[in-house]
């Protein structure tokens, strides 16, 4: 049976590869947003609630593809730092998260270092799909 096993090829996995690539990108963005004292996770649920409005936790969780307890967490420090607010909904079944103006000057102030870090992506990105044509 261990004749069978090429771990060679487990070496060049996919889901390793595109996990490595999302945390070289993580961390690219981070750097930039850490002068702003945001993490990249809170300045994406920044961005969706300006976009979106207020949304439940739920919701928003499925929104940014995130578990409800990690978005909780988050939204947590978003609302003691007073960039979101966190109430119960009408029936009481769920927890709405709105963006407050204090959150909304946050997401403008961040915004440059944001897209700075998104361009260095793109052409990142644009680099390797080129290299990986040659």
């Amino acid at each position: 049976m261990e004749a069978d096993l090429d771990l060679a090829l487990c070496m060049r996995c996919h889901c390793l590869a595109a996990r490595r690539r999302a945390r070289e990108l993580t961390r690219a963005f981070e750097a930039k947003l850490r002068p702003h004292g945001l993490r990249a996770t809170q300045f994406s649920v920044l961005v969706a609630l300006a976009a979106a409005g207020p949304k439940p936790v739920g919701a928003l969780a499925r929104a940014l593809g995130v578990e409800r307890t990690t978005l909780t967490r988050g939204a947590g420090v978003l609302e003691r730092n007073g960039w979101i607010t966190v109430r119960e909904s009408q029936d009481g079944r769920e927890r709405l998260l709105s963006l407050t103006a204090s959150g909304r000057r946050k997401l403008e102030q961040a915004y440059p270092a944001w897209k700075s870090a998104q361009d260095a992506a793109e052409k990142t990105i644009a680099n390797d799909s080129r290299a990986s044509k040659r």
